[in-house]
């Protein structure tokens, strides 16, 4: 590919708004070949209620309770299901974010259902997600191990205890989601290679974010930011973070997550992280937590 065309691409393919779906002028052409056609058309509707002189949507977040249906995740000592923990956290989550009228707010499952890794993946893509939050409280053979912990995708496991988390987790492996099937191959490398480093980028400032408040109110793993192969983390276009509320093999895990005051307190946390992030990477918030 010409050197002139690539410069060419990169002002509108390195301004988040264009990566986003907001696009300038300058940048529709690129934007194109990040976007599935449903995202596409939400994209153009947005834009559109701009011109108009309306406010745009506010961003939204999709919250992905892990397992459920037939996979009930970790049993706990006394029988508890992680599937029932994640889901009843998420929905905690989902109303303190929604209460402020700052985010849209989605779950990949709101019902004990069996939902596929690549279809919640794919159902962020389609709904054009600004952010993609995986919740858990899986096992570990050692009984001892309990607290919170927050991962992101990688490659290679940052230690053994993650990739038998990520083993656990997963299933098949893709990166590139179908808005690149029919771009030229080597505008598609530029493109998916810009996209994840933005992606890697914001996730590694969300991951951060919840470390950092999840440590003011709950135990934590030594080192908690910790990252891996994770499959529901490989939306290239969408900053994903999967959390750990704590883990079902450890007793005291168990028990704090069974009781709703103690999954309201995760929840909080974990908004508080939210509202930091979208402030600090600029994304339609203002600094009062106003849409912007």
């Amino acid at each position: 590919m010409p050197t002139e065309e690539i410069d060419a691409l990169l002002p509108g393919l390195l301004a988040r708004r264009v990566l986003l779906g907001r696009f300038a002028a300058a940048g529709a052409v690129a934007g194109t070949f990040l976007l599935t056609p449903t995202a596409w058309a939400a994209a153009s509707r947005q834009r559109e209620t701009t011109r108009q002189g309306a406010r745009p949507p506010p961003p939204l977040v999709m919250l992905d309770p892990g397992h459920g249906g037939k996979d009930p995740g970790a049993i706990g000592f006394s029988g508890t299901y992680e599937k029932h923990v994640a889901l009843a956290t998420a929905r905690a989550l989902k109303q303190q974010l929604e209460q402020g009228g700052h985010y849209r707010v989605e779950l990949t499952r709101s019902r004990d259902v069996f939902i596929p890794l690549d279809d919640r993946v794919g159902r962020a893509r389609q709904r054009g997600a600004a952010l993609f939050v995986s919740m858990h409280a899986d096992a570990l053979p050692d009984h001892s191990v309990r607290g919170a912990s927050v991962y992101t995708l990688a490659n290679a496991a940052s230690d053994a205890q993650t990739a038998a988390l990520a083993r656990r987790e997963n299933s098949a492996d893709r990166y590139l989601g179908s808005g690149f099937h029919d771009t030229p191959p080597d505008v598609a490398r530029i493109l998916a290679s810009l996209v994840r480093q933005e992606t890697r980028t914001d996730s590694a400032r969300i991951a951060h974010s919840l470390v950092g408040s999840l440590d003011r109110d709950l135990p934590m793993l030594p080192n908690p930011s910790r990252h891996a192969g994770f499959q529901v983390l490989k939306a290239a276009d969408i900053p994903s973070v999967l959390v750990e509320m704590g883990f079902m093999s450890n007793p005291a895990d168990e028990a704090a997550l069974r009781k709703p005051e103690h999954r309201k307190r995760v929840a909080a946390a974990m908004k508080r992280a939210v509202d930091g992030w979208f402030v600090a990477t600029g994304r339609t918030m203002t600094a009062d937590g106003k849409p912007g």
